[in-house]
């Protein structure tokens, strides 16, 4: 038994109506959704909200909101492992047994079936916990600046100020976009990056976080152009 759960609570500050604010003409969780539905690895695709607008559009684009996510599971500080959690046990005590859950960022538009389908075959195929998506920095982080209050600046790593860049190793970060997870890594709350992890490697220009209006902005610029190519 397999599930996508995808998170979207209703208190986005600061971009108000995240979750369903249109993105290239669709609400924004409808990326998510589509490309969950077109992966075909899941026997059910649920959204875990506090909202009922949040609700009402999974539901017109085909997808269940069996439950109302809690009060404690909806504010700022919330995690993502104790909202998965909380799906997959509701899964497991009203319908049945969950063996594999994937949570899908509602702001992930980049997101690609095959990149979903990837990541159930490395969680069955391994001895893991979690499979998850990742990019590579464009700049080696070895090289990373710090700026003062007063302006001036220093490197976090001083030691590699005469490295050259293709002499450095390189380093990935969470692309944001999904997690695989072994039903009981949920429920026991094992860490994400881990070395009980598999890393699902992305194109950076398939990545975006999507935080701010200058982000937003940019995510669109770039997902016409990849459509348009």
């Amino acid at each position: 038994m397999t599930i996508a759960v995808i998170p979207a609570r209703g208190g986005s500050k600061r971009i108000p109506r995240k979750n369903i604010k249109l993105f290239c003409g669709k609400p924004m969780i409808a990326w998510a959704i589509e490309a969950a539905k077109a992966s075909r690895c899941f026997d059910d695709i649920i959204v875990s909200t506090d909202d009922d607008e949040i609700a009402a559009v999974a539901k017109a684009y085909g997808v269940t909101v069996p439950f109302k996510r809690p009060d404690k599971l909806s504010d700022d500080h919330t995690g993502t492992i104790p909202v998965i959690k909380h799906a997959v046990e509701w899964y497991h005590e009203y319908v049945k047994p969950v063996d594999y859950a994937c949570c899908i960022y509602a702001t992930a538009p980049f997101l690609q079936p095959g990149d979903i389908t990837q990541g159930l075959t490395s969680v069955q195929n391994n001895d893991i916990d979690y499979a998850f998506s990742v990019t590579s920095y464009a700049f080696p982080i070895q090289r990373a600046l710090r700026l003062s209050e007063g302006g001036s600046v220093s490197m976090f790593q001083p030691q590699h100020f005469n490295s050259r860049s293709q002499d450095l190793e390189e380093a990935w970060h969470d692309a944001g976009q999904f997690y695989w997870g072994r039903a009981d890594a949920w429920i026991s709350e094992k860490p994400l990056f881990s070395e009980r992890s598999a890393a699902i490697a992305l194109p950076r220009h398939r990545v975006q976080d999507i935080d701010t209006p200058e982000d937003w902005t940019r995510a669109e610029w770039l997902f016409k152009a990849l459509q348009e190519g």
